[in-house]
This record gives C-alpha cells, sequence and structure tokens, in this order.
C-alpha cells in the first residue's frame, strides 16, 4: 500500500518466513565422497558468501584432485581440502553471522548498538566499517596449512604465506589470469630459471619488475620495504612460499611441500 496506494487492489499469491541459517559438515571429505559448496555449508545470503565460497571450494579441489588422479601427489593432499576449506568455510559463516545479527539484532542493546552505528555512519566515515550488511566474501587466508612454507620475506602481511594473491597491473594486463591453473614462480626484481621441474610438476616463472610498476600496487602488494621477492604460488592463486632470493634447494621443498610431499617447514 505504501508502494502503490490505497486505491490499488492487490491479492497476496504466497505468503511465507524465511528461515537463515549459517551451518556446516564437521568434515568435507569422507574417503572417496568429497564435499563441497552448498552441499558442504550453508550460510545466510548476506555478504555473497554462498556462491563465492562454492567456487574456492572448487578452486582448492581441482588441482589437488588432478594431481592425485595423475599420481603426482598422495592421496592424502586431499585431506588438505578438507582442513582448508573447513577454515574457509568458519570464517565466511562468522561473517554472515554477523551481517545477519545486525540486520536482525538478537537483543535490545544489539540493536541500540545497530542503530547508533547506522545514525553515525551518515555522517562520520569512522563508523562505516562498522556496518557489516552487504560485505562481500573474500577468498580467505589458510593459516596454518601444512602445505605452507615458513614466511621468509619481510613482505606485506596480505601476501603472506597462505593468503590469495591480490591483483595487480602488469605490462601484459592484470596479474591473475597470469597465475591461472598452475604452479608458478613469481619473481619481482629477482634473478631465477625461467622454470624448473621437481616431482613431475613444471613451475613456469613470470618475471615482473617494479621498473615497470607506475601505480606501486605491485611494490605495495608483494614487496612492502624489500626489494626482491620471489613467491611460489598453487594453482589457486594461494601463497605457497615467498623469500627475498631464489634458493633452488627452498623452492623444491616448497613445491613438495605445496603437494603434500614433505611436511617439516
Amino acid at each position: 500500500k505504501e508502494m502503490r496506494g490505497e486505491d490499488v487492489k492487490v491479492e497476496l499469491e504466497w505468503v511465507s518466513i524465511y528461515t537463515f541459517q549459517c551451518r556446516r559438515m564437521e568434515k568435507f571429505r569422507h574417503g572417496r565422497v568429497l564435499f563441497a559448496g552448498d552441499a558442504a555449508h550453508q550460510v545466510s545470503p548476506f555478504g555473497a558468501r554462498g556462491a563465492n565460497s562454492g567456487l574456492q571450494d572448487t578452486d582448492n579441489l581441482c588441482w589437488k584432485l588432478k594431481l592425485v588422479l595423475e599420481g603426482k601427489a598422495p592421496e592424502s593432499l586431499l585431506d588438505s581440502y578438507d582442513r582448508e576449506r573447513v577454515h574457509g568455510a568458519d570464517e565466511n559463516i562468522l561473517n554472515s553471522s554477523r551481517s545477519t545479527d545486525f540486520i536482525t539484532p538478537k537483543s535490545e542493546m544489539s540493536r541500540v548498538l545497530r542503530d547508533a552505528v547506522l545514525d553515525l555512519s551518515e555522517h562520520h566515515a569512522f563508523a562505516r566499517p562498522l556496518v557489516n550488511s552487504g560485505r562481500l566474501s573474500l577468498p580467505c587466508t589458510y593459516e596454518g596449512s601444512a602445505l605452507n612454507s615458513a614466511d621468509a620475506l619481510r613482505g606485506p602481511q596480505r601476501t603472506r604465506p597462505g593468503s590469495p594473491c591480490p591483483d595487480a597491473p602488469t605490462p601484459n594486463g592484470y596479474l591473475l589470469p597470469q597465475l591461472a591453473d598452475r604452479f608458478t614462480l613469481l619473481t619481482i626484481d629477482a634473478e631465477a630459471p625461467d622454470s624448473f621441474e621437481e616431482a613431475g610438476i613444471t613451475v613456469t616463472r613470470l618475471n615482473l619488475s617494479t621498473k615497470d610498476d607506475k601505480t606501486r600496487t605491485l611494490r605495495e602488494r608483494y614487496l612492502g620495504d624489500e626489494t626482491s621477492a620471489v613467491y611460489l604460488i598453487r594453482p589457486d592463486q594461494h601463497v605457497a612460499a615467498r623469500r627475498p632470493a631464489f634458493d633452488e634447494n627452498q623452492f623444491r621443498a616448497a613445491l613438495r611441500r605445496a603437494i603434500g610431499k614433505e611436511t617439516s617447514a
């Protein structure tokens, strides 16, 4: 009636109550059965975390399953899918629940806080990050994953091992499309071979220089205060290892660790 006026006749065809739910399976791997997407976890529709997290599941699983089927990685590598994506699901559920609670406060004090934040955010920038509703999904960092090598670079926190690679402009287009579907050795103002092979896997080098970094985005996101860096990037565009310079033995070990063949850091 508020939208169309009192004189417009409206007939309700169907009315229902939708209940938001956030939950996940205890494990995403059950022997030879692997669960992903809505079959593995459920979140409320706030923050674009449903379909996005399902795609992140497949990004994580597909390259691991491919290596196992090809005999290049042990079957135990699939256990890392369970551990990493359960971690991702928990992060999504946490943020989605926060958004839901902000939209529909569960107590009077929560409502008072929500209303105060909304009033303040209209006029003051400091309050706007407190508004959780509508926050889009971000890939999580796989903290503590057994596939990560110890961080050997005093670089930006956002690109530490386990983190998803942030995009950056390069002379040949944006960075992320150049990292797709393979292990990549990303070098920034550092020497390294064009490729190397370990455990039947070929790692291809992507060579970049800060001389071409006109926006300083690459330096800000991958170098920080360092003058050079070498990153080992997984096929799902997460950082497996990083060092200030190429060390063949260290990066061969990092690759074995990233495919589940070596566990020591």
